[in-house]
């Protein structure tokens, strides 16, 4: 259901490879509104990355919309607000999506504070002095403003991981789409990531997360979509994911991962 809240509307939004042959999506529709954790689980090869990527267009659909703040972003064109007929800007609807992959795309020859500050300069015009500022804030919240001028290289996986978090925040985006954020972690790592989405969350962020974190999805999500063979098979709540299962193929795929 669409409501004053919704933030990305998405109809009967498909993707097939192949000549139609494999449907990595096939008809999901779903609203994401604002302030929602939206957390999608189900088993491999079921269309849950395709489906997060396709939010900001990573991934072109095949067929379906998305629409975002209004504006059916599958679309080249479309009508602003006087009625013309306007080109999709889609580098600017990137910026107002963050987003956070399972292997952390830092710049490995850039610093820690430049890669937090490059894109805010380059692309908001955001002054070098306001743009340090604001990454150090970012990084001092996640414990690691000590570490501005450090090299990837020299920081775990788990500190990569909240400075990719933190350097999409930089970009004061409206929704974070993070794809397995922790899927290519240490078992021991994984926790501090998580308490950074859950601060995220617990401030009112609207958030789309692709993940395996079963206790993550029960605690933080407030809806949870199980997707299985490119379709949306469940919409619900927690409980109702996970405490009253009904979809038999959500049952399979909780018994085996519980």
């Amino acid at each position: 259901m669409a409501t004053s809240d919704s933030l990305i509307q998405v109809r009967n939004l498909k993707k097939h490879y192949h000549r139609g042959a494999i449907k990595a999506l096939d008809g999901v529709t779903a609203d994401i509104n604002k302030g929602d954790v939206m957390v999608v689980i189900g088993p491999s090869g079921s269309g849950k990355s395709t489906f997060l990527r396709s939010l900001n267009l990573l991934e072109e659909p095949t067929d379906g919309e998305i629409i975002f703040n209004g504006v059916d972003i599958t679309k080249k064109k479309y009508v602003d607000a006087s009625g013309r007929k306007v080109k999709l800007d889609i580098d600017s609807l990137r910026q107002k999506m963050g987003m956070v992959f399972q292997h952390f795309n830092l710049f490995p020859h850039m610093t820690i504070l430049d890669n937090m500050t490059l894109a805010p300069m380059k692309v908001k015009g955001v002054s070098k002095e306001d743009a340090e500022k604001k990454a150090l804030e970012l990084l001092d919240r996640v414990g690691l403003a000590d570490r501005a001028n450090a090299y990837p290289i020299q920081l775990s996986g788990g500190q990569k991981q909240r400075v990719a978090i933190v350097r999409a925040l930089a970009m004061e985006p409206e929704v974070m789409l993070f794809d397995e954020p922790t899927s290519a972690l240490d078992p021991e790592m994984v926790g501090e990531v998580l308490d950074v989405m859950k601060e995220l969350a617990k401030e009112g962020m609207t958030m789309v997360v692709v993940t395996h974190e079963m206790g993550f999805a029960r605690e933080v999500g407030n809806r949870v979509l199980f997707m299985a063979d490119g379709k949306l098979l469940v919409d619900g709540t927690p409980e109702e994911i996970f405490e009253n299962p009904t979809n038999p193929r959500l049952q399979e795929f909780l018994s085996k991962v519980l």
